[in-house]
């Protein structure tokens, strides 16, 4: 990434909005936004994939679904570049290996951050899991606010839910079943 290009963008966006860019508030913001763009928001097209941890599963373990909930997101919308934001749920059915549990949240933080449609961010991690782990099955959710939809056009607030399943999550009803029943339940923080 040019952080300088990004720079001299943001500086051009605001002179065409006509803000004073000699106003105290706004002398450093084309270098505070660029460094937030390059560093945070867009840091996951900078990055390189990572290969997850995976431990090989013991020889009495019976694959059963593992699944972590809540895990937050924050992107960025492709189409109006304004933020979404939301949650997580991301399932596996181990084959020979298993991931370490942080590995699943770092696999969210690392597409989330970057320019894209929800739609494409939760297929990415299903996709991520799928090759890395070689699992059985898995299956996304991600349950998200946009404000391209809260801020502009029709201003109004609402969440949209897209899912990404790949093998037994998609051909096996009961297993299905069991991730959308275990991804609907309330967060341990709302009790």
């Amino acid at each position: 990434m040019d952080k300088d290009k990004v720079r001299q963008s943001i500086q051009l966006l605001l002179e065409g909005l006509g803000v004073d860019l000699d106003n105290t508030h706004y002398r450093k913001t084309p270098e505070r936004a660029a460094n937030a763009w390059v560093e945070e928001l867009c840091s996951g097209l900078g990055e390189k994939k990572f290969s997850l941890t995976t431990f090989p599963i013991g020889n009495n373990y019976e694959p059963s679904m593992v699944i972590l909930q809540h895990i937050p997101v924050k992107s960025v919308c492709a189409h109006h570049l304004l933020p979404f934001y939301g949650e997580a749920t991301v399932a596996y059915i181990p084959g020979e290996r298993l991931c370490g549990l942080s590995k699943l949240s770092r696999i969210v933080d690392y597409f989330a951050r970057r320019p894209q449609v929800q739609e494409e961010l939760t297929s990415d991690i299903t996709n991520f899991l799928c090759e890395q782990l070689s699992p059985q099955g898995a299956g996304v959710i991600v349950k998200a606010t946009h404000m391209c939809m809260a801020m502009r056009g029709v201003s109004h607030d609402g969440v949209m839910t897209t899912s990404s399943l790949k093998g037994s999550f998609l051909n096996d009803g009961t297993v299905r079943a069991e991730f959308m029943a275990l991804a609907n339940t309330q967060s341990l923080n709302k009790f």
